[in-house]
């Protein structure tokens, strides 16, 4: 039987997003030979449709504020973006060519909106590095299935590319067959488990776990989540088919814990669903509410349906003489309720209590809905768990192997869209990137 050779690289870079071209970059900027292997026939396929609406590149809050979006792990996340944060993001995408400019929710989009025009920069200065650098070779439709055994013959390996600091041989699935690569340092930048049709499908877990790294199940993050609504599991036939899809726009949503206390309070918007809701709001307070369904089975949310009214301005204007207008149309005219806010409340109270002003002014203020499931994690914008932060070192090294880095929404961090996700999986590739490049002069 015909023995595979062993292709010998000295930095093979496992996954072609934002967190692996970042990587890349940086290595090749220093002049280091740099292979790219994804199992997708292109790259950046996430990032492309996640800025087919326009690209969100990162957010001008001061940087204080920035950080606290990674919750749990803003003590490990932090470090990454004092040394490559929102304001590198920009220059960056300067020096690609690119304009930035801030939007009213301080959210930092390129000046065409667009993804694609980066992203070919990106890949022109990557394949055509300035002098100096080192060209990155993309190795496309080469998905990686794990370590691979070794050979049953090392004649044809290089004495110099023989297993030493990375863990072994790695292989892959190509168009042509199997494919065993040899390196030096290794970078994983697979992603988690959401949008799998793109290729992060979170197989990589149990290889990793197979060699005793730690890794926290994936789960949703950024997701929607799915309603418990008057009559049952779901929405009302009626409301689904007219208004899923629609925005309640000018709410504020509130999580309280099981004493009562304020969690989480923020206005915004978000969208109605066929099963419950979703959106930027949403996925503001999404951690919280996953947590929540997984400790208690359901949880309930608050929406202020007024947010720049009083209470007692609300019921003054309830109370106001209503004559032969019909509830929906009162509701319009004094208070500017209508179209899919009036159907919510239809929804979900009985008419005694949208009949009475005294019951229903506090519940504009305050409408609970509750919820009982988060959607799958392949429909969420971005998935939490991953590879546990302590099994890593401050280069994004794995302890127990070495020579292999992790980066991006692999690892066990999570954050709210608007700029956060993108920026930190930046960074982390930077990190990254840099620990490759400190092996190589000083590792084995």
């Amino acid at each position: 039987m015909p023995i595979n050779p062993v292709l010998a690289v000295d930095v093979a870079i496992i996954g072609a997003g934002p967190a692996g071209l970042m990587a890349a970059e940086v290595l090749s900027a220093a002049g280091v030979a740099v292979h790219v292997f994804d199992a997708m026939p292109s790259v950046g396929r996430k990032f492309l449709l996640a800025g087919k609406g326009g690209l969100n590149l990162t957010h001008a809050e001061p940087f204080d504020r920035f950080v606290t979006r990674y919750g749990a792990a803003q003590g490990r996340v932090e470090p990454w973006l004092r040394d490559w944060g929102p304001q590198q993001v920009r220059d960056w995408a300067a020096g690609l060519g690119i304009d930035t400019f801030v939007g009213t929710s301080q959210r930092v989009f390129p000046a065409g909106m667009k993804a694609a025009p980066l992203l070919r920069a990106w890949l022109q200065r990557l394949r055509h590095p300035a002098a100096g650098g080192a060209p990155v070779c993309f190795h496309m439709r080469h998905r990686w299935v794990g370590w691979a055994p070794p050979p049953d013959t090392t004649e044809n390996i290089a004495a110099s590319a023989r297993p030493t600091s990375a863990e072994g041989l790695f292989g892959f699935e190509s168009p042509t067959g199997a494919v065993t690569v040899q390196v030096r340092a290794a970078v994983l930048a697979l992603g988690g488990a959401s949008w799998p049709r793109l290729g992060s499908d979170g197989a990589w877990q149990a290889w990793l776990a197979a060699r005793g790294v730690q890794v926290a199940p994936l789960v949703a993050a950024n997701s929607g989540f799915d309603v418990v609504g008057r009559g049952g599991a779901g929405w009302s036939d009626f409301f689904r088919q007219r208004f899923a899809g629609q925005p309640f726009k000018s709410v504020a949503l509130t999580v309280r814990d099981a004493c009562g206390a304020t969690l989480f309070q923020r206005p915004g918007e978000f969208v109605a669903t066929d099963t419950g809701i979703e959106g930027s709001l949403v996925y503001a307070a999404s951690a919280l509410l996953r947590e929540q369904i997984a400790a208690q089975g359901r949880t309930t949310v608050w929406l202020d349906l007024l947010p720049a009214r009083s209470p007692q301005q609300v019921l003054v204007a309830l109370k106001a003489p209503r004559g032969t207008q019909s509830l929906s149309n009162h509701l319009r005219r004094q208070l500017g309720l209508d179209g899919i806010k009036t159907a919510l409340l239809n929804e979900l109270l009985p008419r005694e209590t949208l009949q009475n002003p005294e019951l229903l002014a506090p519940i504009l203020k305050a409408l609970p809905l509750d919820l009982h499931r988060t959607r799958p994690v392949a429909e969420a914008i971005s998935s939490a768990g991953g590879v546990r932060l302590d099994e890593l070192d401050d280069d994004l090294q794995l302890r127990r192997l070495p020579g292999v880095f992790c980066a991006g929404e692999m690892l066990d961090w999570e954050a709210p869209t608007g700029g956060y996700l993108l920026t930190a999986c930046l960074a982390s590739g930077v990190r990254a990137g840099r620990g490759v490049r400190q092996w190589l002069k000083g590792g084995s």
